[in-house]
C-alpha cells in the first residue's frame, strides 16, 4: 500500500484566493492527492516582538503576511471537490472560542460529505494569544482540553451537555452533526501533549524534522499507548514545507527538502520505511502563484509514486 499523499491549498497574500482556492484544489484531487490542508496564522506583528517559534535569532517568514482564515480556505475548498480530505495542520485552537469551532467543523464536515481532518495546536506565538487567545496564553493546555471535550460533545448525540471553565452547555440540540466522526490529530512535542493524543486525539500531526526523530517520537508514542491501554491505532499525517526551487540545489549546504522536486523526493524517500500513513506536502508558501504550485504539485506526485513512495 503506498503512502497517502496531501497538498497545502495557497492562502498567502501572492493568491487570488476565490479564484486560486478551487483551482488549485480541484487541480490536486485530480492529480490524485488524497488530501488538502490549511493552516492558521493569525497576523504578523510588526515590529516583531517574539522570534519564530520563540527560537532566539529566528525571524517570521514574510509568507506569514496575509494568511487567509483556515476554515474559510477550507470551504472554498469543500465546494470545488468531491474525493479529498480537508485538513488543518494546524489550527491553533486556544484562539478560537471551542463551542464556536466545534460546530463551524461539523458544519463543514456535515457540508462536504465527511471529509475533515481536525488538527488542532496549542500554538506560540504571544501576539496571536494577545490579539484573540480566549484565555492567557500560559493556560493553552488547559484550553486545548477543553476544546477536544467541547468537540466530542458538540459532535455526538443530543441532547449536548458540557460544563467547562470557558463553555456551559445546558441539554441543547447542536446541529448540524458531522457526517462522521471527524478525527482529532495534534502534534505531539511534549510528555503531557503526547499524553493528550494518546488519551484523546485519534492521530498525530509531527513535522518531518528529520527521519530518525520521527521514527524515535513514533515509537515513544506507540509505547505510551501500550502503556496507557490505548487499542485504537494512531493515525500519523507529517508535515513537510520544503524549500523549493525550480533548479538543482548544489553545495555542502543544502538542508533537507531543499532544491528540486527529484531532491525532495528523494528526502521523502527516507522516511518510507517507518510506517507513517500520509505525507503532508506544502509547496504553497513557495510557489510564485497558482500555476506553479499546481505544476510542482503534479511533478511531486508523478515522482514520488514513480519511486514506489
Amino acid at each position: 500500500m503506498t503512502t497517502r499523499l496531501g497538498i497545502g491549498l495557497p492562502q498567502n497574500r501572492q493568491y487570488d484566493l476565490g479564484k486560486d482556492v478551487p483551482d488549485v484544489a480541484r487541480a490536486a484531487e485530480d492529480i490524485g492527492y488524497d488530501s488538502l490542508w490549511v493552516y492558521e496564522r493569525a497576523l504578523f506583528p510588526e515590529p516583531q516582538t517574539q522570534p519564530l517559534y520563540g527560537v532566539p535569532g529566528l525571524p517570521w517568514p514574510d509568507a506569514y503576511r496575509g494568511v487567509a482564515e483556515p476554515l474559510v480556505t477550507l470551504a472554498l475548498a469543500a465546494a470545488a471537490t468531491e474525493r479529498a480530505e480537508l485538513g488543518t495542520a494546524v489550527l491553533v485552537a486556544p484562539l478560537h472560542i471551542p463551542f464556536q469551532l466545534a460546530k463551524s467543523l461539523a458544519t463543514l464536515d456535515a457540508a462536504s460529505g465527511g471529509r475533515v481532518v481536525a488538527g488542532l495546536g496549542s500554538g506560540w506565538s504571544l501576539d496571536e494569544y494577545a490579539a484573540q487567545g480566549v484565555r492567557p496564553f500560559e493556560e493553552r493546555g488547559k484550553v486545548m482540553d477543553e476544546v477536544i471535550e467541547v468537540c466530542r460533545a458538540v459532535w455526538g448525540p443530543d441532547p449536548v451537555v458540557y460544563e467547562g471553565r470557558i463553555t456551559k452547555i445546558a441539554s441543547a440540540v447542536v446541529g448540524p452533526k458531522p457526517a462522521r466522526p471527524i478525527p482529532i490529530l495534534v502534534p505531539a512535542n511534549t510528555p503531557r501533549a503526547m499524553r493528550r493524543l494518546v488519551d484523546h486525539a485519534d492521530g498525530w500531526l509531527p513535522y518531518a524534522d528529520g527521519p530518525d526523530q520521527v521514527a524515535a517520537s513514533l515509537r515513544r508514542l506507540q509505547e505510551l499507548a501500550a502503556e496507557r491501554g490505548r487499542t485504537r491505532p494512531l493515525r500519523t499525517v507529517v508535515r513537510v514545507n520544503p524549500d523549493y526551487t525550480a533548479k538543482r540545489f548544489e553545495g555542502p549546504d543544502r538542508r533537507p527538502f531543499q532544491g528540486d522536486v527529484e531532491q525532495i523526493v528523494a528526502d521523502l524517500m527516507e522516511y518510507s520505511e517507518i510506517g507513517l500513513d500520509e505525507f503532508l506536502v506544502d509547496v504553497s508558501w513557495a510557489a510564485r502563484d497558482a500555476q506553479e504550485l499546481k505544476d510542482v504539485a503534479a511533478e511531486v506526485y508523478s515522482a514520488a509514486r514513480a519511486a514506489g513512495f
